[in-house]
């Protein structure tokens, strides 16, 4: 192979790649975001933050600007066609209608369509834990013929509704610790109103024991 340097000096580097110009304005966001909670944003800013990983090289504002103000709102880009969404990502992007406008039109309307599915989910699968019955019920089959000793916390909302059954710990047949610290993060995480905190017997099937706390 030729080698057209000069003898005696480098062949010249590449220039390193500049980052866009708006990647200073992504990194902000992201970290308000961070900070203060998605809530704390304007409609307009939350769909930049979705479009960022739909659209990587571009400034997204005006297209998440543009989008708000055809279909009147986060809600009415969520029910409008796949063709209109295109379309407008067509038109704020300056691109022809095709792949890439129709990549990004998909992945908004698969975060809508989620959050749709989210929001149909009937509250009535979940079970009402609002009586010592109740109670006794749901977790005899559970627990009944567990070999081991087992920590679980069932966390409710104000309405008693199970929101999760979780197992902190596995033990021994006669000892399972439990960390306070984990099942209060738990309860944060899921914004429980009420923890049941339970825990079985191995060496006497029959004996379930129960603590119940609401949490504030």
């Amino acid at each position: 192979m030729l080698d057209d340097t000069t003898p005696g000096t480098e062949a010249p580097q590449p220039k390193p790649r500049s980052k866009p110009r708006h990647s200073g304005h992504r990194d902000r966001l992201r970290e308000r975001a961070a900070k203060g909670g998605l809530g704390a944003l304007p409609d307009y800013e939350l769909l930049e933050l979705l479009l960022f990983r739909s659209v990587p090289y571009k400034d997204t504002k005006p297209l998440a600007k543009d989008l708000l103000a055809r279909f009147g709102g986060l809600e009415g880009i969520g029910a409008a066609s796949h063709e209109a969404v295109e379309d407008q990502v067509a038109r704020s992007m300056g691109y022809a209608v095709g792949k890439a406008t129709r990549a990004v039109a998909l992945d908004l309307q698969l975060i809508f369509d989620v959050t749709r599915r989210i929001a149909r989910e009937p509250t009535a699968k979940r079970p009402v834990i609002s009586s010592w019955t109740a109670l006794l019920a749901y977790v005899r089959v559970a627990l009944q013929h567990e070999p081991r000793e087992q920590f679980r916390v069932l966390y409710l909302d104000k309405k008693n509704q199970l929101i999760l059954d979780e197992v902190q710990n596995r033990g021994t047949v006669d000892h399972a610790p439990v960390y306070p610290r984990e099942v209060v993060r738990r309860a944060l995480e899921l914004s429980a109103s009420a923890l049941i905190l339970v825990h079985n017997h191995p060496t006497t099937p029959s004996m379930i024991t129960f603590d119940h706390a609401e949490y504030r």
